[in-house]
């Protein structure tokens, strides 16, 4: 059994004419008949009812349709799926990153939609935990993390740079400083994402170290979220500067440098180094790797 007799099985069973079969395929009558009667000797039984002369499946017909029907599906997806490996035009890149790190990639995926508009984009929320694991497993192309790889398999290249910032609303007595540092941070009620990250484990454990404990008052499950609530004065939050570029250019909320927390963060496009990417990921890894060429790494 294989899928060109199926094809040419549900040509017939489409047609109910062993000849019309034949046009709609390609093939001679007799090529028609000979496919039929291979698909019968493997199933063991008659597939076209020939008493009725109209091209009537029988049960077993019916049946193998039904297969036949997904199995040429699947070896056309499996088609298409090889196809867009090689054709950057109609590809797919999956990138995982958290909410933070869109603000990162949206630039960059802008630049590279203008040149490939019809790939399609999709980025998935995947923690910096799992990063390696979901790359190594190919359920993603690429990822955004904040510090290096320590899986010797995967490389990086450096998009950009950011710095974990102090976010109070304009009027806020913080506002007018230039820095402040987390002991004082500590007294105000601070506004947190409760979705665990490398940079909340990193000033949570930097405000033990210096026993500044900050009061975290309100949780909330997005960056949005708390750029809104720290807008309507409810606390202060500490976030990168690039998840609020826009409120901040617009007078909305102040960036304010935490004393302990002036290391700048290198924003990395973390991929596989060896391994088979679409063309369409590759050419995204190029793009990526062009544009982080003709920008400085600075401050945001």
């Amino acid at each position: 059994m294989n899928l060109d007799d199926l094809r040419v099985f549900a040509a017939v069973a489409g047609e109910r004419s062993f000849s019309k079969a034949a046009v709609r395929v390609g093939r001679t009558q007799p090529a028609v008949s000979q496919a039929i009667r291979r698909l019968e000797d493997a199933v063991g039984g008659q597939l076209i009812d020939r008493a009725q002369r109209d091209g009537t499946l029988t049960q077993a017909g019916v049946l193998l349709l039904d297969y036949a029907d997904r199995l040429l599906r699947m070896a056309e997806d499996a088609q298409a799926a090889v196809t867009e490996l090689r054709e950057v035009e109609r590809g797919r890149v999956i990138i995982g990153a958290n909410e933070a790190a869109v603000h990162v990639l949206l630039p960059l995926i802008g630049g590279y939609l203008a040149s490939h508009p019809r790939v399609q984009i999709d980025v998935r929320r995947v923690s910096a935990r799992t990063m390696a694991q979901e790359l190594q497993q190919r359920h993603i192309d690429m990822g955004v993390l904040t510090f290096p790889p320590a899986d010797r398999e995967l490389t990086s290249l450096t998009l950009a740079t950011d710095e974990l910032v102090l976010l109070v609303p304009p009027r806020h007595p913080f506002a007018r400083r230039a820095s402040v540092p987390l002991d004082e941070i500590g007294r105000q009620p601070i506004i947190a994402h409760n979705d665990p990250s490398p940079a909340r484990e990193r000033v949570l454990r930097i405000s033990e170290e210096r026993h500044a404990p900050l009061n975290i008052a309100l949780s909330l499950p997005s960056l949005d979220g708390i750029k809104r609530a720290v807008e309507q004065g409810l606390g202060v939050a500490i976030l990168p500067r690039r998840c609020a570029l826009s409120e901040i250019a617009q007078g909305q909320l102040h960036a304010v440098r935490v004393t302990e927390l002036k290391t700048l963060r290198r924003i990395r496009l973390v991929h596989r180094r060896s391994g088979a990417l679409s063309a369409a990921a590759a050419a995204f890894i190029e793009h990526a790797r062009a544009a982080s060429a003709r920008t400085p790494i600075s401050r945001p």
